[in-house]
């Protein structure tokens, strides 16, 4: 008749502290790849979404070179992003972006500048009453226009937020000084195509302001 040899005191036990010590190293391991790979652990799918390839100041005409398609997932994709580049090229941004920003559909106008295509905008050229208000605009930024009191006629809005598209530089050979009060530099308005010939035609009899928004 056979029997078990006595297991040494020292060897107690070991087998179940091993087995304890592997299941916490698993249990560590598997949580910093969860930290790693947020989108993988959870299940969370990633989705198309166009944003900026770079820092881009307000009023850039986005081209193709300005635009990159990256996944994010889902539950942090701001509503009105898009997964098409072709739908945000030549369209301008509003405010300011930050590389890998997503570019929403409230960041985003139908840019109404020669050769875009838009047949529902126009670009109107205008001079400004103050040529020192004129040179505080920017790119991108929306404004009010205001046809000015004169001959009896009340000050009236023409346009609301129309979107300024460019603002021609001003001439520096006159002091500031002078310029206040004067006719300032061309400013490339955006607007409705039946807006726009509305506030051309009152360009030419009446002075205009903008207000900012």
């Amino acid at each position: 008749m056979f029997h078990a040899l006595p297991v040494p005191r020292r060897l107690q036990g070991r087998p179940a502290r091993l087995l304890r010590r592997w299941l916490a190293l698993s249990l560590l391991l598997g949580g910093l790849v969860a930290l790693v790979l947020p989108g993988s652990a959870r299940g969370t799918p990633g989705a198309a979404t166009v944003v900026s390839a770079r820092d881009l100041p307000a009023g850039t005409l986005l081209s193709a070179g300005d635009l990159e398609v990256v996944d994010l997932p889902e539950d942090v994709r701001p509503q009105g992003a898009t997964d098409q580049a072709a739908s945000v090229e030549g369209r301008m941004l509003v405010g300011a972006a930050r590389a890998g920003e997503p570019l929403t559909d409230v960041r985003l106008v139908r840019a109404a500048i020669p050769g875009t295509g838009d047949p529902g905008s126009s670009t109107v050229p205008v001079r400004l009453a103050d040529a020192g208000v004129a040179e505080l605009l920017r790119p991108g930024q929306r404004v009010d226009v205001v046809a000015a009191a004169e001959a009896g006629r009340d000050a009236s809005v023409l346009a609301s937020a129309a979107v300024v598209a460019a603002v021609g530089a001003p001439d520096t050979a006159e002091p500031r000084a002078a310029r206040a009060g004067s006719k300032g530099p061309l400013v490339l308005l955006s607007l409705p195509a039946a807006i726009a010939t509305r506030v051309a035609a009152t360009s030419l009899e009446r002075s205009l302001a903008v207000t900012l928004r």
